[in-house]
């Protein structure tokens, strides 16, 4: 079933307008990107995965820190983990992840 068949996605004409819970979602999503800590570890992560120990550095903040931060961008869905031993290796979650970071670093470079 499409979003539009199943009542997400609003046909008004050529206008398309998605329902208000996923503009809400949408909102929330865009709120995460709100933080320069988060944006770091985002950021960070584009290139390879790391552990917290290697964020916090790259980052420059504690590592305390940075696992509240990585809590936050793990409800988002746009960072995952894996366990190898007992180290926590972080990476992005997809590759949208990577395309919306690099769209607003060319966006704002314009």
């Amino acid at each position: 079933m499409s979003k539009r068949e199943s009542g997400q996605i609003t046909d008004y004409g050529d206008l398309l307008v998605p329902d208000e819970e996923m503009l809400y979602d949408l909102a929330d999503l865009f709120k995460v990107f709100a933080d320069t800590t988060r944006i770091k570890i985002l950021y960070s992560l584009m290139e390879q995965e790391l552990p917290v120990t290697a964020i916090s550095e790259a980052v420059g903040v504690s590592q305390s820190a940075v696992s509240h931060q990585l809590r936050s961008l793990k409800q988002a869905h746009l960072v995952k983990f894996r366990k190898e031993g007992k180290q926590i290796i972080y990476s992005l979650s997809d590759d949208h992840v990577y395309t919306m970071i690099s769209q607003g670093l060319t966006h704002i470079c314009e």
